[in-house]
């Protein structure tokens, strides 16, 4: 089916879209404890006016801590495999805005976005004369009611979604999944989602639709936030499946992505076009097709591996840490590259790298609200680590990188996805061989 959008216009029209979009409030990049606002009332509005295209198609929730977007990128690898038309919606986006839509397998075109949100916005408009709900739509609330166009005008059969923050009141939460997952759960977001890992479950495992199945990495044996999950599944008078998580980060996303397509494969009644989707959908090939960057994404600067990691709890950290250790190619004790959002537990994550890495630059980015050097190198000192504070993150990798050329080892970049969109160009065309050097 052919997207029912006007003329393609250019990139200009994808700008001026995105351009009215940020005069509204973005939670991305505001400081959520400052009196985050959280409701699905504006997103169900907007989508109202917009004919409910979320209703178009079938869709699987994905929450998290930890492996939101790849297990995503996996499902709907597997969904492909199969023959299905599959539309995928992540967040944050690393380098483009359009990363954060995708439909089988592509990026959407900037023109398709700039109509959506140019749709989104008007209906936004029309919301706030008319005094209703869809009128308070926030920067997320727009985006994602774009992508659910999108993924309707193109006639996807199912659309895998990224949840935002937590799930009860996500905005992609206008989905009522057959299907949905929490990966696992870690203290994030603390002033939003709760203290605690139990609260937390709370707000992830409220994914779960009506006689849902959700899918999780969670253990039994790990009480608290599996009680509550179990309790969710209960309530929704659905099914909780429980994914042992063994192996590397990589192994342990698949095995979730195997686990939802078994599901999917078992509700061919109800959704004849899953018939021949299960695990075995997702072979090598389809593995690697779901690739993401920023995750555990490999580089070859001048001799030196550099890892890039956009992990941001110290569960994280310390995985991260245990797979790469065990590789012959790197070994222990990497130069750290790292910058963290003002939400995070910084001394909790410098304390997972504690006695792990050789060298500890702390740093910041441009965009997005982190942490600045100096109280970034203060947590590490706390932890102690030898720190040095570089605010710029270019300066910082250079850095890096000559050291290791003359004295050997690794590099890990390790934090905000905010990091990863600034280091990762350099790192791409660092890595080709016909780059000029990455300066000190």
């Amino acid at each position: 089916m052919s997207p029912r959008y006007p003329v393609p216009m250019g990139k200009d029209r994808l700008d001026a879209a995105l351009e009215e979009l940020d005069t509204l409030i973005n939670w991305e990049r505001k400081d959520r404890s400052g009196g985050m606002e959280r409701t699905l009332e504006p997103i169900h509005a907007l989508l109202g006016r917009l004919g409910d295209p979320q209703k178009a198609w079938n869709g699987v929730l994905v929450a998290g801590t930890k492996g939101k977007g790849s297990v995503c990128a996996l499902i709907a690898a597997g969904m492909a495999r199969a023959g299905l038309s599959v539309g995928v919606y992540a967040s944050p986006h690393v380098e483009r805005v359009t990363e954060r839509v995708r439909v089988d397998g592509e990026e959407v075109q900037e023109d398709d976005l700039a109509a959506a949100l140019e749709q989104a916005l008007a209906a936004r408009k029309t919301g706030i004369e008319a005094g209703d709900a869809s009128g308070e739509a926030t920067w997320f609330d727009l985006m994602t009611a774009a992508a659910f166009l999108i993924f309707r005008d193109h006639g996807v059969d199912w659309a895998v979604v990224e949840v935002g923050i937590g799930g009860r009141l996500d905005s992609t939460r206008a989905v009522e999944a057959p299907v949905s997952v929490v990966t696992n759960v870690e203290l994030e977001h603390v002033s939003t989602l709760g203290s605690t890992r139990a609260a937390i479950a709370g707000e992830k495992g409220a994914v779960i639709s009506t006689s849902g199945t959700l899918v999780t990495g969670i253990q039994s044996e790990d009480e608290e936030p599996f009680t509550v999950l179990e309790a969710l599944a209960q309530a929704a008078g659905g099914k909780l499946i429980s994914v042992p998580q063994k192996g590397t980060i990589a192994e342990r996303n698949l095995a979730i992505a195997e686990t939802v397509l078994n599901v999917l494969g078992s509700l061919s009644a109800t959704y004849p076009e899953c018939e021949g989707l299960w695990r075995s959908c997702l072979d090598d090939e389809a593995v690697l097709a779901a690739g993401l960057p920023g995750r555990m994404e490999r580089f070859l600067v001048r001799g030196v591996p550099v890892v890039l990691d956009s992990g941001h709890v110290a569960a994280s950290a310390t995985l991260v840490l245990d797979e790469l250790e065990r590789d012959p190619d790197l070994g222990r004790r990497p130069k750290l590259i790292v910058a963290l959002g003002v939400e995070k537990d910084a001394r909790s994550v410098m304390n997972a790298f504690t006695g792990r890495v050789a060298r500890c630059l702390c740093t910041t980015a441009p965009e997005g609200r982190l942490l600045g050097e100096q109280d970034l190198a203060q947590a590490a000192f706390e932890a102690d680590l030898d720190p040095e504070a570089w605010n710029d993150p270019r300066e910082a990798l250079g850095e890096a990188i000559a050291d290791a050329e003359d004295g050997g080892g690794w590099i890990l970049v390790f934090g905000s996805f905010y990091l990863s969109a600034v280091l990762r160009d350099e790192l791409v065309m660092a890595a080709s061989p016909d780059s000029d050097p990455i300066d000190r």
